[in-house]
């Protein structure tokens, strides 16, 4: 099976700098877009950013000039550094692998999702 694991949510201050970590980990063949979503209370989720494995990368308007997504594909990793943090970046973000594994020599593709990690930005 897979996993993918997020770290790295906490509080902090209006202004201030945290980075998100997702790592996938089973029997993984490939990951085709990695990215990270946000629910804030009340809220549908949405998308704040996403990459490739080739290093495109797509952000929501309200984080642009703010967030960067990057990965390592070697490690399965997709990181999420958010600079400049508002009252309205306060969410669980949700880390998300559209990926194929391999169970029993077959190949299947799933898009899977990790359980969240909460970042609440205080004034």
């Amino acid at each position: 099976q897979v996993q993918l694991v997020e770290s790295g949510g906490g509080l902090v201050q209006t202004g201030g700098s945290l980075r998100l970590s997702c790592a996938a980990s089973g029997n993984i063949f490939t990951i085709n877009v990695m990215g990270w979503y946000r629910q804030a209370p009340g809220k549908q989720r949405e998308l704040v950013a996403a990459i490739t494995s080739g290093g495109s990368t797509n952000y929501a308007d309200s984080v642009k000039g703010r967030f960067t997504i990057s990965r390592d594909n070697a490690k399965n990793t997709v990181y999420l550094q958010m600079n400049n943090l508002k009252p309205e970046d306060t969410a669980v973000y949700y880390c998300n692998a559209d990926l194929i594994y391999v169970d029993y020599g077959s190949h299947y593709a799933l898009d899977y999702w990790g359980k969240g990690t909460l970042v609440t930005v205080s004034l």
